[in-house]
């Protein structure tokens, strides 16, 4: 008899109060291991503060969550990290005097045990490098590594945080809001990164994003979020099908 896999995110009853005001109202979610996942929803609905308590930036008033079965919930970001936990912001994290190469081997030279130093200058060859080099061919950054972090475009900034949270190994990553301010022509490139990123690695991946077009040709499931909670989960066809799905988001705009 085959042992049943653990979700790689199950959360449970979450909430978030703030002076009375319920920003998280019992969320239930379970994310499969391996799952490409969108998360929709009017502005207000909860996302970003959903990807918070996930990641430890705020801690709930109820509830839990667990990573491939462990509970996280009162964990630490530091802790939540090296147990495989990583996430993108919606403003840029990068060290923008770097060159794209050494803001990759940084991360990938702490998951090895080391630190975030930058006192520590290692062989070309050093494993952290040879991690760093094939984390940017993932994402498509191989011929811009020598280039320095603050020079280029907002997409491919974009695709340098992922793969910094590539190196530090992590196995479920949040991306909130991966698109905002990317050019149009970026954008492209920048979807196929995270197709790419979810191949190659086999990672789960939660994807808060306003472009609504360009999620539902991403993602195999979505999650919208309404006032604080959880109103559907299922494929994006089904979804946006879904008559309360659509009151929702009509109503958001009236």
């Amino acid at each position: 008899m085959s042992i049943p896999v653990p979700p790689a995110l199950r959360i449970r009853g979450l909430g978030l109060q703030i002076g009375g005001i319920g920003i998280l109202k019992d969320v239930d979610l379970d994310v499969p291991p391996g799952a490409l996942v969108g998360v929709i929803g009017p502005n207000g609905a909860g996302k970003t503060t959903l990807f918070n308590a996930i990641s430890g930036l705020v801690r709930p008033t109820a509830g839990s969550v667990e990573m491939a079965g462990t509970d996280i919930t009162r964990m630490s970001v530091a802790r939540r990290a090296r147990a495989g936990l990583g996430r993108t912001f919606q403003t840029s994290s990068l060290f923008p005097q770097l060159s794209v190469l050494e803001n990759v081997r940084l991360a990938a030279q702490a998951a090895l045990g080391g630190s975030y130093s930058l006192l520590r200058f290692p062989t070309a060859a050093d494993q952290a490098t040879a991690t760093a080099h094939e984390k940017l061919q993932i994402v498509g950054l191989a011929h811009r590594a020598g280039a320095r972090a603050g020079d280029i475009s907002h997409g491919d900034k974009r695709k340098l945080e992922i793969a910094v949270l590539l190196a530090t190994r992590a196995r479920v990553i949040l991306l909130d809001e991966p698109m905002a301010g990317v050019a149009s022509g970026d954008v492209a490139g920048l979807v196929d990164s995270i197709r790419e990123l979810h191949r190659a690695t086999g990672c789960t991946v939660l994807m808060v994003e306003h472009h609504i077009e360009v999620l539902m040709g991403l993602v195999q499931k979505v999650a919208v979020m309404y006032a604080g909670s959880i109103i559907a989960f299922d494929a994006p066809t089904t979804v946006m099908a879904d008559p309360l799905v659509q009151s929702a988001y009509l109503g958001s705009a009236a």
